[in-house]
């Protein structure tokens, strides 16, 4: 087993932290805008993540899961702005 670096666990920390207070922002609102960008930014956040893995366990298949991740997340943050703007899918 390989082991991860005190730097890794760092930034994952750090990375943590950014979820906590994006899940803030997504359960105060005030908007609905506001929580989809809070949501989008969990997304974010958790796409570099997996690329950190990826980087600390010397593994490519969390890269590629997180490039298809971060497609489908683009997609719904599309297709919700669009709902909201009133648009019909």
């Amino acid at each position: 087993m390989i082991e991860i670096g005190m730097e890794y666990l760092t930034i994952l920390l750090l990375l943590f932290i950014t979820i906590i207070l994006a899940g803030i922002r997504i359960i105060k609102g005030p908007t609905t805008p506001d929580r989809v960008v809070g949501l989008d930014t969990v997304n974010t956040v958790v796409i570099v993540g997996m690329v950190i893995f990826g980087a600390a366990y010397r593994e490519v298949i969390y890269i590629d899961v997180a490039i298809v991740y971060a497609l489908l997340s683009f997609i719904s943050t599309l297709f919700i702005a669009k709902y909201l703007e009133g648009g019909r899918f």
